[in-house]
């Protein structure tokens, strides 16, 4: 029985990672889960989160990953996300005028402001600003 699995996330721009691990933890609508190798065929919708990575080497990577999808089948995991960024590469400017904005659209009181599509900019913005300060 390996010990490992595999794990691809991938992006509309690249390949953002590919490797065994043995563990990884992310977010859906229901919250933190965590997949260990050999877990049973499993898909779910991705929320914003910190994912962590533990690869087959014994290191723990974070990284953010966006909105998205998870298939774990045969002991592989596939992961399509809208975006996925190192804590390094997160441009934290970005990610604060990004916040301000979706806090602003949710203070108003204007009906024609799209709630659920602010309230996702707003996690997307905090989880990158979170994960930024681990590096």
């Amino acid at each position: 029985m390996a010990s490992s699995m595999k794990l691809s996330i991938i992006t509309p721009e690249k390949k953002f990672y590919a490797g065994e691990i043995t563990e990884l933890i992310s977010e859906n609508n229901e919250g933190k889960f965590g997949i260990l190798p050999h877990h049973i065929d499993y898909i779910t919708v991705l929320n914003p989160a910190a994912t962590v990575i533990k690869d087959a080497q014994g290191n723990t990577k974070k990284a953010f990953t966006s909105s998205g999808i998870l298939k774990m089948i045969a002991n592989e995991i596939v992961m399509l996300c809208d975006a996925a960024e190192w804590p390094e590469d997160i441009n934290t400017k970005r990610a604060n005028e990004a916040k301000e904005r979706a806090e602003s659209r949710l203070s108003e009181k204007n009906s024609s402001v799209d709630v659920e599509r602010a309230e996702l900019a707003l996690k997307r913005a905090m989880v990158r600003l979170k994960i930024s300060d681990i590096k």
